[in-house]
């Protein structure tokens, strides 16, 4: 986790110099209206790094976060819920002024706890001011059934009972995660998942901004905007929001998985952390493949078919190239088709079947990445006349791949052709790039053949042979 920057030393440090400054607080909401309105303006993106969303997603959440409203977002998971959630750091003040030492972050103009508010009146103008970076604003909670009221709200603490504190001062109170929020953004993550009564507890803090502490009622005029996730209400049994809550949210937001392949395609190149070369067309047949399973009445579409599947599936075939420059010395490492097959075993547990599919996954998960190699290769080789391809394996030059088999190897087995270079041109490979992206353009066509059944292939001490 980076580092939070180091304040600028001219900034004010006391409450004095603040005020003789012509610093005024202004709630969170104000501060996000105002930034984001300046980006807008200005043609700056606020949200780098979210894609897909751009005429959905965005102009929501844009209306209401200047409407200041609280705001759930609900979609199924890997939709990039939490990685939204996260962005919203960046519409706050780089800097912020708060009370040295104060709990809750409180601005030095503007106390809300007693122990600020006697402090301020002890010190006036010689308030201590700290300087806090926008990254420590933002508070993230996991919901899980064991989350209590005390961590979300508060306790009553028993060492500054036992300091010798009256059970009745507010002072003896822990504040949970809600107050410690205070000007700033508190992110909830999976909010069905928090229990009913515990939900119950937010109620307050959401509408009237007060906090209910075991029998105390401390008016403090908490400044927070909560965000949360859900998922739909129909696909997760372990809870739901309770109908009050829901009401206190000014915005629910849908969220969506990418809706075009370049999207799709463009999130899998930003996410995934790749250890060796996978070129575009691979990364468009695992598009196509998730988006393919997000159709497949097998797979349990309530559960959705994350993001995530094709990230993973784009650093297991980035891992197969790896370990298959391992075995043969081949550099660079450099992802082909034959590393496609690595996808359905090693992926088939992070997807939700549904009743009595048992035993027919691996089958259905070869046809559908089959099926999307295939859509590639049509979508990028159309009009391409592949029969001096077939001509040459027929007439003798049988090809093998695999993962023992080098890139050298495979393209030495064929003569030189002129439909191989406009195969390669299609694929985006140019004459002199590595013998592994030409491979990997040589290798889809002949899949294709495969796939058309226009030529076989079978499997010889461990190789795929390409025949007749």
């Amino acid at each position: 986790m980076s580092s939070v920057p180091t304040p600028p030393q001219d900034l004010p440090r006391t409450a004095g110099e603040l005020r003789a400054a012509g610093h005024h607080p202004i709630s969170v909401r104000e501060e996000i209206r105002r930034n984001l309105l300046a980006a807008l303006s200005d043609g700056r993106d606020p949200w780098p790094g979210i894609l897909g969303f751009d005429t959905t997603v965005l102009p929501q959440l844009e209306r209401a976060l200047i409407a200041g409203h609280d705001v759930v977002l609900l979609g199924e998971r890997g939709q990039g819920k939490t990685r939204l959630l996260r962005a919203l750091p960046a519409l706050l003040d780089e800097w912020t002024p708060v009370i040295a030492g104060s709990e809750l972050g409180e601005h030095p103009l503007a106390p809300i706890t007693p122990a600020s508010r006697r402090r301020a009146a002890e010190l006036g103008d010689d308030l201590p001011v700290l300087w806090r970076h926008r990254t420590e604003r933002y508070t993230e909670k996991l919901a899980t059934p064991d989350t209590s009221v005390g961590d979300l709200v508060g306790d009553v603490d028993p060492v500054k009972v036992a300091e010798g504190r009256a059970l009745g001062d507010p002072e003896t109170i822990h504040y949970g995660l809600v107050p410690r929020a205070h000007r700033g953004v508190l992110a909830l993550n999976e909010l069905p998942d928090l229990a009913e009564r515990i939900q119950v507890a937010l109620l307050n803090v959401m509408e009237e901004r007060d906090v209910q502490v075991r029998g105390y009622t401390l008016r403090l005029p908490l400044d927070v905007l909560v965000v949360a996730t859900a998922n739909p209400e129909d696909y997760t049994n372990r809870g739901r929001i309770i109908t009050p809550l829901k009401d206190r949210f000014g915005a629910e937001i849908r969220t969506h998985y990418p809706s075009t392949i370049e999207a799709e395609i463009a999130v899998v190149r930003q996410e995934a952390h790749l250890v060796a070369e996978v070129g575009d067309p691979l990364l468009e047949v695992l598009a196509r493949f998730v988006r393919h399973l997000r159709e497949a009445p097998s797979v349990d579409q309530r559960s959705g078919v994350s993001a995530r599947f094709a990230i993973a599936a784009a650093e297991t075939v980035a891992a197969s190239a790896m370990r298959r420059a391992a075995l043969t010395g081949e550099r660079p490492a450099i992802a082909r088709p034959v590393d496609l097959e690595a996808v359905p075993a090693v992926l088939r547990g992070k997807l939700e079947f549904e009743a009595g599919e048992e035993g027919g996954e691996n089958e259905l998960l070869t046809h559908l990445l089959r099926r999307s190699l295939a859509d590639t290769a049509a979508a990028h080789l159309s009009g391409v006349n592949l029969r001096p391809l077939v001509d040459v394996v027929a007439d003798g030059h049988p090809v093998a791949t695999g993962e023992r088999v080098t890139s050298r190897e495979l393209l030495m087995a064929l003569p030189e052709l002129p439909v191989l270079h406009e195969v390669a041109r299609r694929l985006g490979v140019s004459p002199g790039d590595p013998p592994g992206r030409i491979a990997a353009a040589v290798e889809l066509a002949l899949e294709t053949l495969y796939l058309t059944r226009r030529i076989g292939k079978d499997v010889v001490d461990d190789r795929v042979v390409y025949r007749p």
